[in-house]
C-alpha cells in the first residue's frame, strides 16, 4: 500500500524538478550579481530550503492522515502545493525575467501564502503548524536579501 508520506513527498519532488530548467546564461546573470556584504551564508541556503521542504512535506502529511480524503484536506493540500509552486517559481521566473524584483515579490507573496497555510493547519495540528515555522522564519531572511540586492544592482532590478 502507498503510504500519503509517499505520494506528498512524490508531489513535491515533481515540483521542484519540474522547474529545474534553468540555462547557463541565467546561472551566470545570477552569480555575477552583487550580495550584501553580510550574506556569508550563502553554501548553507540549499541545506536550509531541503530543511524547510521536508518540514512541509511532513506539516501536510500530517493533516493528511488527520482527516484523509475529506473536502477540507484536499483544500489544505491545494495551500500546500501552491505554496510549493510559489516558492519553488522563485529561482526560474527571477531568473527568467533577469529581475530581482520579481523575486523580491515571489518571495513576499510565499510568505503571505505559509502565513495563510500555517493558520488554516493550526486548527487542525498545532504540530503541522510549527513545522511551517522553518519557512517563516527564513523567507523574510531570503526575501530582504533579494531585496537589499536590488539596491546593489539598479539595472539588474
Amino acid at each position: 500500500m502507498i503510504k500519503s508520506w509517499m505520494v506528498i513527498g512524490g508531489v513535491a519532488f515533481l515540483v521542484a524538478f519540474a522547474s529545474n530548467f534553468i540555462t547557463p546564461s541565467e546561472r551566470q546573470w545570477f552569480k555575477h550579481l552583487r550580495r550584501p556584504r553580510w550574506l556569508t551564508f550563502e553554501r548553507a541556503i540549499p541545506l536550509i530550503w531541503t530543511t524547510i521542504f521536508i518540514s512541509g512535506a511532513w506539516s501536510a502529511d500530517i493533516v493528511w492522515e488527520n482527516n484523509p480524503g475529506t473536502n477540507t484536506t484536499w483544500l489544505m493540500m491545494g495551500l500546500y502545493l501552491l505554496l510549493e509552486v510559489f516558492t519553488i517559481a522563485y529561482t526560474p521566473v527571477m531568473l527568467r525575467f533577469r529581475s530581482l524584483r520579481v523575486g523580491t515579490i515571489i518571495g513576499g507573496t510565499g510568505f503571505i501564502i505559509c502565513l495563510l497555510v500555517t493558520f488554516a493547519v493550526l486548527s487542525v495540528s498545532v504540530w503541522a503548524a510549527l513545522l511551517l515555522m522553518p519557512y517563516l522564519l527564513w523567507s523574510p531572511i531570503g526575501t530582504y536579501t533579494t531585496w537589499e540586492m536590488v539596491k546593489l544592482n539598479p539595472q539588474d532590478a
